[in-house]
């Protein structure tokens, strides 16, 4: 599909034909000035130094008009001004005054003009964009999960490309610690020109993230990245199910509802409470520690506000057979479930829901204040409840913290941390799969290993294919028909007896024989995809096993190879001087 380069798009916003066309009527007037004014100097009659008539060329009339125009005082040229001259003169003079006071007036207007401002802002954006040499992610929308997504991608080493409606939020962009510039332009992302000077078909640009709270912005973005850049992966946030169904209709990859990512997550601490502590682990956001969290309990829980997320609670409840009450003030009463009215902020309302035999409840209304309120009374009427509360606003984080909550859902949290489970590499979502169809056994015994291992940070993931651009190395000794296996491979570099603090959790190969946390005798075979976690620096290390012959081979076999020409020549010359042994 042939799409218009992004240089051509940017002449719509030429920022030198807009000021021409706004400076018209005052360049036009000060032309006519200077025009009226040359054409009464060349005429007016004047004398030179002896006394005889003269009159003043086009150039020097030209020229007198033109430093008159800025100072006055240069002096008359080529000889003193007549009587007559001197009156034209200050005729003229008070004529550029008019036009100059008239031009500047103009100029300060469209400076102050928001059209032009926005002009100029666009052509800058689309400059930096069309600079971008490197991969780069188009985020639409700079909330608070645009900016947790914008920090992630910083530091796994992506460049971020933002467009952001409100301009106040634009503002914060430049207050952030980032390590590279974050092109950012002011406009509305659900319009396809506007994704196009963002970058959306750009040779660089590696993905969509469409994070607007506008599900049908975040829809018009997948549309519109479907059908400019069809092989671009699309991660589209969607909080209804209509919306959801629409953007899968036409094929969009990753779609994320935040509140249903919890309900299936908090259906998997009830069924699988190791999966979901391991599951916390791995898509946690770099550079932050997870805390072992208390088990959700069975029991009679408690759900305050019937609403999307409120919904999804219940179901995720019935599918475990947990019995629910549900607190709210207008919910529908069925007879499925046992409802009281109230908003559960106040002792009474949770003392009808029988909060005191209740071994969990879940704040999940769409305020912040009631969800504290409801969270702090029903621990102050039972001290061991399980409390699940709803954080709408990442600026409350320090109230939400204070309490502590044993589970706290934060909709952006929810959404960065899937998104950067995709970003971070696309093997790490088929792994997820396999752990949650996993028994708890089999997970509390690889949550303890990782943890263990690589401590409760979350690691860093990636994923490494053996082929001669990303391994040379290894590739070059497998193709010469050599055994490695995953042991040798994760020894330090530093010293073969020690390990590189990092686990092989996942390894595809082409024959679809996949193995989840493979033995660490498995043999490495040319095109294999690992999948691993590790901590930070590890990366590094592992690469240089991979791409680096000096240090595979000492990895291998204990020998340290020399490091330049000069260096094998000596070396290969003291093997063949050196005496060789009997057996």
């Amino acid at each position: 599909m042939i799409t218009p380069p992004l240089e051509p798009l940017a002449r719509h916003h030429s920022v030198f034909f807009l000021i021409m066309r706004r400076l018209r009527v005052p360049l036009i007037l000060l032309i006519t000035i200077v025009a009226v004014t040359v054409l009464g100097l060349t005429l007016a009659p004047g004398v030179d130094a002896e006394g005889k008539p003269h009159h003043l060329s086009f150039f020097h009339a030209l020229y007198f008009a033109s430093y008159t125009a800025t100072t006055i005082g240069f002096g008359e040229i080529p000889y003193a001004f007549s009587d007559q001259q001197r009156l034209w003169v200050l005729v003229c003079i008070y004529l550029s005054v008019v036009g100059w006071a008239y031009t500047l007036g103009t100029v300060f207007a469209i400076l102050a003009d928001r059209n032009l401002q926005q002009a100029i802002a666009m052509q800058r954006f689309v400059r930096a964009v069309r600079r971008l040499g490197e991969p780069f992610y188009l985020v639409c929308g700079y909330g608070e999960t645009g900016r947790l997504i914008c920090h992630a991608l910083d530091r796994l080493g992506y460049r971020a490309v933002v467009i952001e409606r409100e301009e106040s939020k634009v503002g914060e962009i430049d207050l952030q610690s980032y390590a590279a510039d974050v092109p950012t332009i002011t406009a509305d992302a659900s319009n396809p020109e506007t994704l196009r000077y963002a970058g959306l078909t750009h040779p660089s640009c590696v993905g969509v993230i469409a994070l607007t709270n506008d599900d049908s912005a975040n829809l018009a973005i997948a549309i519109a990245a479907r059908l400019l850049a069809p092989g671009l992966p699309v991660l589209a946030r969607a909080e209804t199910q209509e919306t959801a169904a629409n953007m899968a209709s036409f094929g969009t990859p990753h779609i994320i509802n935040p509140f249903e990512r919890f309900g299936d997550t908090l259906e998997l601490a009830l069924h699988t409470p190791a999966a979901w502590q391991l599951l916390g682990w791995l898509t946690g956001l770099p550079g932050t520690r997870i805390e072992l969290h208390r088990e959700p309990p069975r029991g009679p829980w408690i759900i305050c506000g019937h609403g999307r997320f409120g919904k999804l609670m219940v179901d995720a409840m019935d599918a475990e057979s947990v019995p629910v009450t549900i607190i709210d003030l207008q919910a529908p009463f069925d007879s499925t479930h046992r409802w009281v009215k109230g908003d559960g902020t106040g002792a009474a309302a949770l003392e009808e829901a029988g909060i005191r035999r209740a071994v969990g409840i879940v704040a999940g209304t769409g305020s912040d204040v009631d969800n504290l309120s409801i969270a702090v009374t029903a621990r102050e009427l039972n001290r061991n409840i399980f409390v699940i509360l709803r954080q709408n606003h990442y600026a409350n984080r320090a109230l939400f913290k204070a309490f502590g909550s044993d589970i706290t859902v934060l909709p952006s949290e929810i959404i960065a941390h899937e998104c950067l489970a995709i970003l971070s590499t696309p093997l790490l979502a088929p792994f997820l799969g396999e752990v949650r169809s996993r028994d708890d056994e089999w997970c509390a015994w690889l949550l303890d290993r990782m943890t263990r291992r690589l401590s409760w940070d979350v690691p860093d993931i990636w994923s490494e294919r053996i082929n001669l651009s990303r391994a040379p190395a290894l590739y070059r000794r497998l193709m010469r028909g050599e055994t490695i296996t995953i042991d040798q491979l994760l020894r330090s570099h530093g010293n073969r007896h020690e390990y590189i603090a990092c686990e092989v959790l996942y390894l595809v190969r082409d024959d679809d024989d996949d193995l989840v946390i493979p033995a660490a005798n498995t043999p490495i075979r040319a095109g294999d995809e690992l999948l691993l976690a590790g901590r930070p620096g590890a990366r590094s290390r592992f690469a240089l096993n991979l791409t680096n012959e000096h240090s595979l081979n000492y990895i291998l076999t204990g020998t340290d190879l020399p490091g330049g020409w000069i260096w094998e020549k000596l070396a290969h010359r003291k093997n063949k001087s050196a005496p060789s042994r009997l057996p």
